[in-house]
């Protein structure tokens, strides 16, 4: 579905992950709280229905994404997959690696430079039969997803967000070029197959925040 598709791919972990429905969350390095907790909670759900996530194992949002949904949690790396990129993620990669599916088109001991992110990007939305762009300005790597997703015809979705705070997203959402996710367990139904049962326990951590919307309370656990 994507144009110039990877000739090779190395992967560590669980291959049984492509076989189920999957939807990439995507976003900004620097999301807002707001993003950050939609993000949790979107992806625990689509956890629960059976559906795998699908990042980029980035800081911010990518993150967010594969925490929310492990172990159902496919990271495609702009790196080789015995480098491990970045530091801050490692525990979080480290897990993946074991449990989860890491994938990378690059060689095992290939270091991370910046123009392979956005050609990780176009992987990141092949494999998706859908793709959430959770927050993303106008000139940054989400919206380079968008525009693989919009190329290839697959659906973009988005997240209401303030003016000034993800004029990437507001503007596609504007433009009618992205749908606006207004209830999670509607959205989640889309993608969600009676082939895969909802057999992960909960996460407590996210359970406390959909309870919690006041993150002081949450730091004070």
């Amino acid at each position: 579905r994507i144009k110039n598709p990877p000739k090779k791919l190395y992967f560590k972990g669980d291959l049984s992950l492509l076989e189920r429905p999957k939807v990439a969350i995507v976003g900004s390095r620097s999301c807002s709280k707001y993003t950050q907790s939609l993000i949790l909670n979107l992806a625990n759900a689509l956890k629960n229905a059976g559906v795998c996530v699908v990042s980029g194992a980035a800081i911010g949002a990518d993150i967010y994404a594969h925490q929310g949904s492990y172990p159902l949690t496919i990271a495609v790396f702009g790196n080789g997959l015995d480098e491990i990129y970045p530091k801050q993620n490692a525990k979080m990669i480290n897990e993946i690696y074991a449990h989860s599916l890491a994938l990378s088109e690059y060689e095992p001991n290939q270091k991370a430079y910046s123009a392979f992110f956005l050609q990780r990007n176009r992987i990141v939305v092949g494999l998706s039969d859908a793709v959430v762009v959770a927050q993303a300005d106008i000139k940054s790597g989400s919206m380079s997803s968008a525009m693989y997703a919009k190329n290839a015809g697959i659906e973009l979705y988005g997240f209401a967000q303030r003016m000034g705070e993800s004029d990437g997203t507001n503007l596609l959402i504007s433009k009618g070029q992205m749908r606006l996710i207004v209830d999670i367990d509607e959205f989640v139904a889309k993608f969600s197959s009676p082939l895969f049962s909802a057999s992960e326990n909960k996460d407590e951590i996210i359970e406390f925040i959909k309870q919690n919307p006041n993150f002081n309370a949450c730091y004070a656990r």
